[in-house]
């Protein structure tokens, strides 16, 4: 048998990489997400385009994130077909990692280097978007909320994954 792996390594090892499926952009308060193949990612501000960016170095909501297989998820509560990301106006879903993972974390998505700051609860108006039932139906799988550390360019099919 090989060494016992205490809990503060196993926090601190996360061989899998996920990858980035899709990007949406947040134009303005009730306005439609726009779906987008890349986005560049601004030091302390968040994704241009998005009408979050431009709110601060304090703003910890700078960047949210979603996994696919949460979509799926959310989806089968509410008998239906995995959820359109568009409708839960997050920015970017990504697959094959377990986002909590990277809580108290930095790491890197494409070109950028973004910080775990939280996790992305959903608000009242998952009632309005997913029906009855849809606030709860996304109760713990809101995903994560992140700050921009390092700019640079987000594309979908970019890695993600912990940094050193």
């Amino acid at each position: 048998m090989g060494e016992e792996q205490t809990i503060h390594s196993l926090l601190n090892t996360l061989p899998q990489t996920g990858e980035v499926l899709w990007i949406g952009l947040r134009p303005g308060h009730r306005l439609p997400v726009q779906v987008v193949d890349g986005a560049e990612a601004l030091p302390g501000n968040g994704l241009a385009g998005d009408r979050f960016r431009g709110r601060g170095e304090e703003s910890q909501r700078q960047v949210t994130l979603v996994q696919a297989e949460h979509l799926a998820a959310v989806g089968s509560f509410l008998g239906s077909d995995p959820i359109d990301p568009a409708l839960l106006r997050r920015n970017i879903v990504v697959s094959g990692l377990n986002l909590l993972a990277l809580k108290d974390k930095r790491f890197r998505i494409g070109d950028a280097l973004l910080e775990y700051t939280g996790n992305c609860h959903p608000c009242s108006r998952m009632e309005e978007t997913l029906g009855p039932g849809g606030y709860n139906a996304m109760r713990g799988h809101g995903g994560i909320t992140a700050r921009v550390v390092e700019g640079g360019l987000i594309r979908v099919g970019d890695s993600v994954g912990m940094t050193g």
